[in-house]
């Protein structure tokens, strides 16, 4: 299965850059919390039907929902939710692809996060890429671009989003392994579903107390918001395979692949246009990133 967690990755990738376009298509009407309940809220639905394909091909696959399943699920889900809407609030703040590439200090912020944490050392080509990735990041953070509405607030909440995604990766990652390591699909695909319903079940009560309207608004854009959910359950499912299949630093340098597909994306969808320091960014944002994972 050596080649089939980079297959996995890339599809992810392209699925994750169709759902955060959808997403923030719906931001105007749903605000940043409503789009990132639509991803949860409308994937599930599509979850479950894969959770139920797959178990009936693997009857041989049996859960183990011990303690460290549940644990590192809802570390992962919970640092999902504020990763995907740090990311919504990014692309409106410092454009769709320069919030892609920001996103992608997950990487190097996860691996110093486990220096001074879990004390994993890290070896002078990954501490090379970690300033490489730095640097990039401050480029796409210089004030005075004209993309987006107010650039250093987006960059502040792309970082945001790379280090929360930093953890889900990890999270979810030791959530596959702990419910199934036998059968990576899945173990994929069933803690997608499990993760996505806790998502949906905590963000819909906590808005459904805070903000009503904003439930009944994304229930009624339901039409709109059923290709985000299947674009996210598809993304997540490819993601959660790889994880399974692979560590968390390497699938995140294949995933890398997703900034010039967000950047294609933008200028097609969006209209946006990358200028010069903003291309050279990108490409130190993406160098760094490979770098680190070769730790």
């Amino acid at each position: 299965m050596t080649g089939l967690w980079v297959i996995a990755t890339m599809l992810a990738a392209g699925f994750q850059v169709a759902r955060n376009g959808l997403q923030r298509s719906l931001m105007a009407q749903n605000g940043p919390w409503g789009a990132t309940l639509v991803r949860f809220l409308f994937g599930l639905p599509f979850s479950v039907v894969f959770a139920f394909g797959v178990a009936a091909f693997t009857p041989m696959a049996h859960m183990r929902l011990s303690q460290a399943f549940w644990l590192s699920a809802a570390v992962g889900a919970a640092s999902q939710v504020l990763a995907t809407a740090a990311l919504l609030l990014a692309m409106r703040r410092a454009g769709f692809a320069v919030a892609t590439a920001l996103q992608q200090s997950s990487l190097p912020l996860a691996a110093v996060i486990g220096l001074f944490v879990f004390h994993d050392p890290l070896s002078r080509i990954a501490w090379a890429g970690v300033a490489l990735t730095t640097l990039g990041l401050a480029m796409l953070s210089w004030p005075g671009r004209p993309s987006g509405e107010r650039p250093i607030t987006g960059a502040l909440f792309g970082l945001l989003s790379g280090l929360a995604f930093g953890f889900s990766l990890n999270a979810f990652r030791h959530a596959g392994l702990a419910l199934e390591p036998a059968h990576p699909v899945f173990a994929a695909v069933v803690t997608v579903c499990v993760v996505q319903a806790m998502q949906s079940a905590v963000l819909g009560a906590i808005l459904l107390i805070v903000s009503p309207q904003t439930v009944w608004t994304v229930i009624k854009s339901y039409r709109r918001s059923l290709g985000a959910g299947l674009c996210g359950s598809l993304a997540s499912c490819g993601w959660f395979l790889a994880l399974a299949l692979a560590p968390a630093a390497s699938v995140r340098a294949v995933g890398v692949i997703e900034a010039p597909m967000a950047a294609l994306a933008a200028h097609r969808l969006f209209k946006e246009r990358l200028h010069a320091l903003q291309l050279v960014a990108g490409l130190a944002v993406v160098a760094g990133v490979v770098m680190t994972a070769l730790n």
